[in-house]
């Protein structure tokens, strides 16, 4: 197992993390809407992979919130050897006992959502990885609290969640604005979907691309999304 992703501008270690960084992780952090935001929030923030993305396209001020205390440790040990460590902070807690004395105007999460009954054994990943330990409906209610009244909250999500996922943001006054499709290939139903809330009512952007090209390579609408981060 790789025990470090090397981005152009920062280095991830994720060894002692319950989740490690994946394709999830990176699209969500290359997607979400940060033009403009000065204050950021990632909650589950694993090794900090998202919070450091951002960081290197904003001058926002970002915390990343993480319940696992392994996994806290090392995302702060990522952050300290970044370039933006000045304005990034890990805390090793769960959001249910986050507070802020600021409002957040953007908040982005790469939430739990496996709902399997077998749960795999290692107990970390279990947390990381299962509604159980944080449903969608908890995550909301946070968010919907701690965003700013003009604040966007972006995630990334299996496609066949969305309905679930919406309604439960509706119940708390978030509503969609945008999503994307995420397909594996081409002619493969999507697998993910980003997706973006505010608390106002707007139109709804739709959209999709495609991960993998016909040569089994990353295509270029990924290449393009990602070209800041990855080394080629």
């Amino acid at each position: 197992m790789t025990e470090a992703f090397q981005f152009k501008q920062f280095t991830i270690r994720h060894d002692r993390c319950a989740m490690k960084v994946g394709t999830d992780g990176v699209l969500l952090g290359a997607w979400a809407n940060a033009k403009g935001k000065r204050r950021i929030l990632d909650i589950g923030t694993g090794s900090g992979l998202i919070a450091l993305m951002l960081a290197q396209r904003t001058d926002a001020m970002i915390t990343g919130i993480e319940i696992d205390p392994a996994s806290a440790t090392q995302a702060q040990e990522n952050v300290a050897a970044s370039p933006w460590a000045d304005r990034l902070q890990i805390v090793a807690t769960d959001i249910a006992g986050y507070t802020s004395y600021q409002a957040f105007d953007l908040i982005v999460s790469n939430p739990p959502f496996f709902n399997e009954m077998l749960l795999p054994p290692d107990a970390a990943r279990s947390q990381a990885r299962h509604t159980q330990a944080l449903t969608f409906e908890a995550l909301l209610f946070h968010v919907q609290r701690l965003l700013s009244p003009e604040g966007s909250f972006c995630a990334i999500l299996p496609a066949t969640a969305l309905t679930h996922f919406s309604s439960a943001a509706a119940a708390q006054a978030l509503f969609v604005v945008h999503t994307t499709f995420v397909h594996t290939t081409m002619r493969k139903a999507p697998k993910r979907v980003l997706v973006e809330f505010r608390k106002e009512v707007s139109p709804i952007v739709e959209d999709s691309f495609v991960l993998t090209g016909a040569d089994g390579r990353r295509s270029r609408a990924y290449e393009d999304l990602t070209k800041d981060y990855y080394v080629r």
